[in-house]
């Protein structure tokens, strides 16, 4: 099965991927990841697009952070959408960048905030509220 992690960046979507990964036994693929499997791009993408299509028993987690990746996903993918307050994620944006936010950066954050909150999705992971471990046994109930 395939589970997508979609959201802004900082909110938390590598982190749930992790522990899913550690739960699953599941590979783990983040924006263009997809291009280590060939050289071109495209060749990649639809390499990409099969071996999401075909998981064959075992499972895939795509982490989403631009909403041009969202077509990437089949169908019949679990949709995870974890979303942060916008204070939540200039701190953590400022944190990779040693400390300072920029002001286009904060701009940008600003303008991206919300982008993915109409996407149609199956559990919505609110960063700092929800409790990670429960979403974990959850998405692994679902999956069997």
């Amino acid at each position: 099965m395939v589970i997508g992690i979609m959201g802004e960046s900082c909110t938390g979507k590598s982190t749930l991927a992790d522990k899913l990964k550690d739960l699953l036994g599941a590979e783990v693929y983040a924006g263009k990841d997809y291009l280590r499997l060939a050289k071109n791009e495209s060749i990649a993408k639809k390499l990409f697009e099969k071996k999401l299509a075909d998981t064959a028993g075992g499972h895939i987690i795509y982490v989403i952070a631009e909403r041009e990746h969202l077509q990437l996903l089949p169908e019949n993918a679990l949709r995870v959408l974890v979303t942060a307050d916008l204070a939540v994620i200039k701190d953590r944006f400022a944190q990779r960048m040693r400390g300072t936010l920029p002001a286009p950066v904060e701009k940008m954050l600003e303008n991206k905030h919300g982008c993915f909150d109409s996407e149609v999705h199956d559990i919505h992971v609110v960063s700092g509220e929800t409790d990670l471990d429960a979403v974990c046994l959850q998405i692994q109930s679902l999956l069997h």
